[in-house]
């Protein structure tokens, strides 16, 4: 695999115009701010916009419960809360890049 990283504090324009030039499986998504319910559901509706369906959202942070849940029902292939093991992680986008 191949990671692109594009630093700290892009839109959600940004983060899918990069994800299209770079023809990405997985988009990672790691928010500490709290914005997750105004950063993920913009970077989810620009993905279909782009028909770019096929790229699977995989978002860390602090994530209360409900929004995980929420973040979830609006297409986020997984959303991974303080505590979840490394493994786990790896083996989400192994299988999220795999699709």
């Amino acid at each position: 695999m191949e990671v692109i990283y594009t630093g700290l504090r892009q839109t959600p324009e940004m983060i899918v115009n990069a994800a299209l030039q770079e023809d990405v499986r997985v988009i990672g998504l790691s928010i500490l701010s709290g914005a997750h319910n105004a950063i993920v559901p913009r970077v989810m509706e620009l993905l279909r916009e782009k028909e770019m369906t096929g790229v699977a959202v995989i978002v860390g942070g602090i994530i209360p419960d409900d929004d995980a849940r929420e973040l979830q029902r609006q297409g986020v292939y997984r959303v991974f809360q303080p505590g979840a093991s490394l493994d786990s992680i790896v083996s989400s986008v192994r299988e999220a890049a795999g699709q």
